[in-house]
């Protein structure tokens, strides 16, 4: 006879993905996915099956969340749309005093060279899907032409990843320099 769960799977999915998102995949044990997520690791495995298996579930719930602001800057128009997208990312990434950046990049920068193929590809696809919603929004502004547009969209992708990191690191005010300063040449 199959065991029930006595969990909500989601609900022990976040618990994983916010303990990832704040001490990264390497520094993150088994243990300490026992101990957040509720659940012994025969649960762990028979659900994730490992903790690469958690990663990338984690990921995908992080991806979830994350369409939200993505979503609101896509219903809104031009540049302006970006820079509120960085604004609500700060908001995003923020608990309580504490920001944890992005998950996608924290991954990213903790996997160069040695990522989990299905993991880079989740990785590769979410900055497609940000870097695409950014052409759409500087194509609206009807200023740029098409090589422009491209340029705009990799230097906006490369300072979202610069800021997704220093939003760990620096103060408010530091960050809402940062996004004037990116906005400058936009």
């Amino acid at each position: 006879m199959p065991r029930v769960k006595n969990y909500n799977e989601q609900e022990v999915l976040e618990k994983a993905m916010n303990l990832f998102w704040k001490n990264g995949y390497e520094t993150t044990s088994m243990q300490q996915l026992e101990k957040e997520m509720g659940i012994n690791k025969f649960s762990i495995y028979a659900s994730f099956g490992s903790k690469n298996g958690i990663l990338i579930e984690s990921l995908k719930c992080y991806n979830r969340k994350l369409q939200v602001i993505i979503s609101k800057m896509k219903a809104a128009t031009g540049v302006a749309a970006i820079k509120q997208y960085f604004y609500d990312f700060v908001d995003f990434s923020s608990e309580k005093t504490m920001f944890k950046g992005c998950l996608i990049t924290n991954t990213a920068n903790e996997f160069i060279g040695s990522v989990d193929e299905i993991v880079k590809k989740m990785l590769t696809d979410y900055t497609i899907d940000v870097r695409s919603a950014f052409i759409l929004k500087l194509k609206e502004e009807n200023v740029l032409d098409q090589i422009q547009i491209e340029q705009k969209a990799d230097y906006l992708i490369i300072a979202m990843f610069g800021f997704s990191s220093a939003t760990r690191i620096f103060n408010k005010e530091q960050l809402e320099n940062y996004i004037q300063n990116i906005f400058k040449s936009v």
